[in-house]
């Protein structure tokens, strides 16, 4: 497959961005067709590339004319999407989360492996970045021996007024989990939601929290969540192992020394701190596509491991209790790799 022809459902802020993504960091790439709840913005979005509108999902991904599918809606419609797209048998890159509850989640798993052949990609882009993957080479070379425990922090500098409690796990933390599979190479088999003092920035919002996970191969992570330190956006991670640690880097660019005072600025947000890592997200994904094969980032089973993983924590959070997190079976298709 060359000169891949890319629809696009969705084109509110992180659609915008992937639409201007392809066009500058993939070659190849045309976006041909684009949708939105909001067909007056569908439309001034579409008019300087030159795309079709559709109607709706289901139209745009039936088109002839479109070869894969980026799903940037809202959570509740992905699941109808990505299954129509299994359908239409074409690959199509669904950003988090691949649906809304693991069993819907499960249900993608069962139409993809009916298909017999990997489409889905779900946009779990830490994987992407260059820190991390750093990171993971080194854990993997076996330099500082069998991995014991890994020390996180999220922290946001504020969300947004629609943020719902639930979405502490759901919205934020998910990054992590998924992180930690793919890093260690083990599923989640136990979830602890710990509950200090709340901040008096939290409002209704259970603001911080302490989520603990337990790798089955004994792996025991801790993440601390924080999504109103104020400061900015700062992303944390440790892993120590039986000779040695490796750690994220500090994430500021500069570090200025003026006036008796050393500085270091912080990203603002998540677009500081990971845009590259989506350029690399999608530029691999693209890839894969034009070059006729499976994509080989997060897949459908990652997303539905996410989504058990994250309900399990929702449940933690609020009885309090270590709550277990069983996957099931995992398909032979997602055998390659997490």
């Amino acid at each position: 497959m060359t000169g891949l022809r890319v629809g696009v459902i969705g084109t509110g802020m992180i659609g915008r961005d992937h639409i201007r993504r392809m066009g500058t960091v993939q070659a190849g790439v045309t976006v041909v067709a684009v949708t939105d709840v909001d067909a007056a913005l569908a439309a001034r979005v579409a008019a300087p590339l030159g795309a079709a509108t559709h109607p709706d999902g289901l139209d745009l991904i039936a088109s002839p004319r479109v070869d894969a599918v980026l799903v940037c809606s809202w959570g509740g419609a992905h699941e109808e999407y990505v299954l129509a797209a299994i359908a239409a048998g074409k690959p199509v890159f669904c950003e988090k989360p691949l649906a809304t509850t693991p069993e819907a989640c499960l249900r993608i798993v069962a139409a993809e492996t009916g298909h017999g052949r990997r489409l889905v990609q779900v946009g779990y882009m830490r994987r992407y970045d260059a820190a991390y993957r750093a990171l993971k080479r080194v854990l993997d070379s076996g330099l500082i021996g069998a991995p014991l425990m890994m020390h996180c922090a999220h922290r946001n500098a504020g969300v947004p007024d629609f943020y719902q409690p639930d979405n502490i796990i759901t919205d934020t933390a998910v990054h992590e989990i998924d992180m930690v599979r793919w890093m260690f190479g083990s599923e989640v088999a136990a979830v602890r939601v710990l509950r200090p003092r709340a901040s008096r920035n939290a409002g209704e919002l259970p603001d911080p929290l302490l989520l603990v996970l337990e790798l089955a191969n004994r792996v025991l992570i801790d993440v601390e969540i924080s999504v109103n330190v104020r400061y900015g956006y700062d992303i944390r991670g440790e892993i120590l192992g039986e000779d040695g640690t490796v750690s994220l880097g500090d994430p500021g660019l500069i570090a200025v020394r003026q006036g008796g005072r050393l500085a270091s600025p912080v990203p603002g947000d998540w677009r500081d701190r990971f845009g590259a890592a989506y350029d690399v997200e999608l530029r691999e994904w693209a890839a894969a596509v034009a070059g006729g094969g499976p994509p080989d980032g997060p897949g459908a089973w990652d997303g539905y491991a996410a989504a058990a993983v994250s309900a399990a924590a929702v449940r933690a959070l609020r009885t309090g209790e270590r709550v277990p997190v069983d996957l099931g079976e995992r398909p032979r298709l997602y055998d390659a790799g997490r």
